[in-house]
């Protein structure tokens, strides 16, 4: 009798060992098998290579999270403008946003930098960001002090031209020229320092401003003027190259710690590769922009005078006290 009550209880105690380890499994599971949901925005028309690329990013973190993680990509603002989104995410929404440097630099004045005049130039050099202890300094104080994380800064939107209807070589020709830019200091001083006179105005507001001559042109990225249909409203594309548009993804960092360390490696690793690719093809894309642009009537200025734009363009750093932060970032990349 002794010998089938111990048999009896080491069943048990197998048995109760048996259900414990299930237990754990099943919260382990449970606690995996949580989904999460990142509604994305970008104020691009669906037309642009950024919005397919953001599709990829999208596509490629699902597939890798097993559906644990899902990107909802918003174009053309639906979500609402930059700003906004921007604060959302500061307290905590699961909405992330395409923006760039001059509005971070807004949170965190160095960042601002990086959308200087001539700052970089190439895609390598771009890359070499990523590896600046000065620029991840700038990051860490973004997501802990503003609730803003960066997913990666590898989406590179082409170089900023000044489009207008008159054509400009010399920063003098853009004398009392009212250029529309994004509403940062960044973005006002070096418009200005290069002899414009900056209109802050929102991406969707530019049409019917130059309709309507509020503004008398503006500065973009050669993609953003067949997407915008501004071909038909602007008759010079100036290649003044002036700002190499590094673009930053960046999502609430109250949202980005709530991920699995895994789902976590997922958003950034695959943000960086579809960045990288999508750069790679604009870059690749705007002679076969310029050509379009040409047949729809706009003239393409290319006798510009960079040296005199550079030189200009110095006046942006120094109005902002950025001068230190450019050439800590330079040393720290060897430029």
């Amino acid at each position: 009798m002794k010998k089938a009550v111990s048999r009896m209880g080491s069943f048990g105690r197998r048995l109760t060992s048996v259900c414990a380890a299930a237990g754990l499994l099943a919260v382990a599971g449970g606690a995996q098998a949580e989904t999460f949901t990142l509604r994305f925005n970008h104020v691009l028309s669906p037309s642009e290579p950024f919005h397919e690329g953001f599709q990829t990013w999208a596509k490629r973190v699902e597939e890798r999270t097993n559906g644990g993680l899902k990107m909802r990509v918003f174009h053309s603002a639906q979500l609402g403008v930059e700003e906004d989104i921007i604060e959302q995410m500061r307290q905590g929404a699961n909405v992330g946003q395409n923006t760039d440097a001059a509005r971070l630099g807004s949170y965190v004045p160095g960042i601002a930098v990086i959308n200087g005049p001539y700052f970089v130039e190439t895609l390598d050099e771009v890359k070499r960001l990523s590896s600046s202890p000065t620029v991840k300094k700038w990051m860490d104080e973004l997501a802990a002090s503003r609730g803003l994380r960066v997913v990666c800064f590898d989406w590179v939107q082409g170089y900023r031209n000044f489009f207008t209807n008159k054509p400009v070589t010399t920063p003098a020709d853009l004398a009392s020229q009212r250029i529309r830019t994004p509403p940062a200091p960044i973005w006002q001083e070096s418009i200005r320092a290069l002899g414009a006179a900056p209109v802050a105005m929102a991406f969707g507001d530019m049409y019917p401003a130059l309709q309507q001559k509020a503004i008398d042109g503006v500065e973009l990225v050669y993609n953003n003027i067949p997407g915008g249909r501004f071909y038909e409203v602007l008759k010079y594309a100036n290649e003044t190259k002036h700002i190499m548009l590094i673009n930053f993804e960046v999502v609430s960092a109250q949202f980005f710690d709530k991920l699995p360390k895994d789902y976590q490696t997922a958003l950034v690793e695959e943000c960086q590769k579809a960045g990288q690719e999508t750069s790679a093809r604009i870059l690749a894309s705007e002679e076969k922009v310029r050509a379009q642009l040409k047949e729809r009537g706009m003239t393409i200025t290319e006798n510009i005078d960079l040296a005199a734009f550079r030189k200009a363009g110095e006046k942006a750093y120094q109005a902002l006290n950025l001068t230190e932060a450019r050439a800590a970032v330079y040393k720290d990349i060897g430029k």
